[in-house]
């Protein structure tokens, strides 16, 4: 995949690393980009909580146990990862969406996900 090294964040600036331990993003290079492969948009970079991963689990995505054969770790809270933006966008209208890093937040989500929803579950302001 060639994707372009200039992606950018929901701030505008060059997107920042979201997790390398455990490894994210849709091409596990630890960032949240996106290209045409990624059909899942795996763009918001979330820090996860118990409460999330279980509401997820509910709703048929699991996150927090392990498949290796996918290079999936298994997720726990603290962890941070490259979520589907629709399952982020679904978690917060049910009040369960898990804290964000913006500045590792892909600026596609914006077409999913309004900013001022983003900015209240942001842990990088200040």
């Amino acid at each position: 995949m060639n994707w372009p090294q200039n992606q950018r964040s929901v701030l505008g600036e060059p997107l920042a690393v979201c997790s390398i331990s455990p490894l994210t993003g849709f091409t596990r290079s630890g960032c949240c980009e996106t290209g045409p492969e990624d059909l899942g948009a795996h763009t918001v970079c979330i820090v996860a909580t118990d409460a999330f991963l279980e509401f997820s689990k509910a709703r048929g995505n699991d996150l927090s146990t392990p498949v290796p054969q996918f290079r999936f770790p298994g997720l726990k809270e603290g962890d941070r990862w490259c979520l589907c933006a629709a399952r982020w966008k679904e978690a917060f209208e049910a009040g369960m969406a898990p804290r964000v890093v913006l500045r590792a937040t892909h600026e596609s989500v914006l077409e999913i996900i309004d900013f001022a929803d983003l900015k209240s579950h942001a842990i990088d302001l200040s």
